[in-house]
Order: structure tokens, then C-alpha cells, then sequence
């Protein structure tokens, strides 16, 4: 009864996560001094979730196996990690910019405002969704507890 209430909270744990990354993303989208390398200031990079499957371990779906419990092996998702986007840097010329080169330009963040907003608006549906599926999902356990009484 719990798996369903598990799955939709670890996708709204990820989803989260996701939305906040991409906010930081389109913060940092003019960001020309994201690390210091080398003795060198190197603009701000792109971001994104990786995210991948829960799975069960050995021990878990043998222990099922042998209880004769369903398993059905859908257990939501999971953050597998935050990795950087390795797309070169966008060069503007900007000769006034303090960050600029000898020819006048300047490397600015691999961010891309509107691709982060499509990724935004694909985060927050899918937390929308999870929610619905919560929702759902909670109601169909009452109405459970309701029979039972």
C-alpha cells in the first residue's frame, strides 16, 4: 500500500531537486567567474540531474522471493548525481567587461535562459503530476480504511 506513496515521494524529492539546479542555473547565467582554476576565473557551468532507478538489492528481492511477496519491482527514482555540462562556453565580445580578453572578449556561462525555462516547466509538471499521484494514492488509503470500519 506504502509502494505507490514511496514512489511518487522519491519523484518529488527528485523534481525538486531538479527545479532548484535549474534556478541556480538561470541565476548564474551571466556569471563570468564561476571557479578559480589555475590562477584563472572560469565562468559558471551548466548543471544538470542525473537520475536513475531505484533497484532492489539481491538480499531484498530474495527475501521477497522466498515470503512469496509480490514484487513488483517499481520503487521510484533516485538522484544519481549532479554533473556538469561540458558544452564550450558562448564568447561574446564585450570589450568593456573586466573579464574580457586582449581582443575585448569575453567567456560567458554555457547557460542557455530559455532551454532552462523548458527544463523548469518539465520539472515542475512532473512535480505537479507526483503530486496528483500522492494525492491519489493517499485517497484510494482512506477509502480502504473506511471499508474496513
Amino acid at each position: 500500500m506504502f509502494d505507490s506513496l514511496n514512489i511518487s515521494a522519491s519523484a518529488l524529492t527528485a523534481q525538486r531537486l531538479r527545479m532548484d539546479v535549474v534556478s541556480s542555473n538561470i541565476a548564474n547565467a551571466q556569471t563570468t567567474r564561476g571557479s578559480y582554476v589555475n590562477g584563472k576565473w572560469i565562468p559558471y557551468q551548466r548543471k544538470m540531474v542525473v537520475m536513475e532507478p531505484r533497484v532492489s538489492s539481491f538480499s531484498q528481492v530474495l527475501q521477497g522471493q522466498l515470503q512469496q511477496q509480490s514484487q513488483s519491482g517499481l520503487q521510484g527514482v533516485r538522484v544519481a548525481g549532479i554533473v556538469n555540462d561540458n558544452t564550450p562556453f558562448n564568447r561574446v565580445y564585450d570589450p568593456s567587461n573586466p573579464d574580457a580578453d586582449s581582443s575585448g572578449y569575453v567567456m560567458m556561462p554555457n547557460v542557455d535562459v530559455s532551454k532552462e525555462m523548458v527544463d523548469l516547466l518539465s520539472a515542475s509538471r512532473s512535480y505537479e503530476e507526483n503530486v496528483t499521484a500522492f494525492n491519489t494514492s493517499k485517497s484510494m488509503a482512506m477509502k480502504a480504511l473506511e471499508l474496513g470500519s
